[in-house]
């Protein structure tokens, strides 16, 4: 099972599970997470939902195979969702999202925190956008909610440099709000959720309705702009270069 979901006091618990991958997202994440996520938004058995990773890592970003057979093969077939529906799931998801980061999280590993309500992470975690390594644009709205979440010159670093930022550098930006020990990561994030969890689920959905309607028309402008810029790029000569490195186990 390449998401797993436990529910315990009203707190839906998502795991990325495809740990031999890094937890990458090919087009069957993308759908299931997107799905669990419609799914929990619909549950009224679930206040909160909180999203981590198998293994080592939180998420080390597209599955970039999958993003170079999406150029090179004529037969690819995309997924119910994918990517721009998981982020639409994520955008509308209308309770609090929290996020543990246990371990890497490279591209929408990282990205995702900009839709998270609050961010756990690993001390030993470290995050990367590779988008410019890649020859590509940013994506999930991150060119609209990072600087809004760290400020521009933080955001512009983390989404023009494809450097790694350690946990206290994410903490020092805003892109986290707490840093665990990693055996105290998931105990800290589950019990910050089941206080969350604990009060009216209507009066939770009506805060984050509050917090995130505004954003809204942001994000949905921000993610055009990007899917824009990333479809130019896909494919070119530099982007293709970068995917058959990376691929070949060179650029990570």
């Amino acid at each position: 099972m390449i998401l797993q979901s436990d529910d315990t006091n009203r707190v839906r618990t998502l795991t990325l599970n495809r740990p031999e991958a890094l937890n990458a997202f090919n087009e069957a994440l993308y759908d299931a997470t997107a799905e669990a996520l419609l799914a929990a938004a619909d549950d009224p058995q679930v206040a909160v939902v909180l999203l981590t990773g198998a293994g080592r890592a939180f998420s080390a970003g597209t599955d970039l195979t999958e993003m170079q057979a999406r150029v090179s093969d004529p037969h690819f077939v995309p997924g119910k969702y994918g990517f721009t529906g998981l982020i639409d799931a994520l955008s509308r998801f209308p309770k609090p999202l929290i996020c543990a980061v246990n371990g890497i999280g490279v591209g929408i590993g990282v990205t995702i925190l900009g839709h998270a309500d609050l961010a756990f992470m690993s001390s030993t975690a470290r995050l990367k956008c590779p988008f410019t390594s890649l020859g590509v644009a940013p994506e999930a709205a991150s060119s609209y909610l990072l600087p809004r979440l760290l400020g521009r010159q933080n955001a512009a670093w983390l989404l023009m440099s494809a450097e790694w930022v350690d946990a206290h550098q994410a903490l020092r930006m805003g892109l986290v709000w707490k840093v665990c020990e990693p055996s105290e990561l998931l105990t800290e994030a589950r019990r910050h959720a089941e206080i969350l969890a604990a009060h009216p689920i209507s009066s939770l959905m009506a805060v984050k309705n509050c917090i995130a309607e505004p954003l809204r028309p942001g994000i949905s402008a921000a993610s055009a702009r990007e899917n824009a810029y990333f479809a130019e790029l896909l494919g070119t000569q530099v982007n293709a270069e970068a995917l058959a490195k990376f691929t070949a186990g060179r650029g990570m």
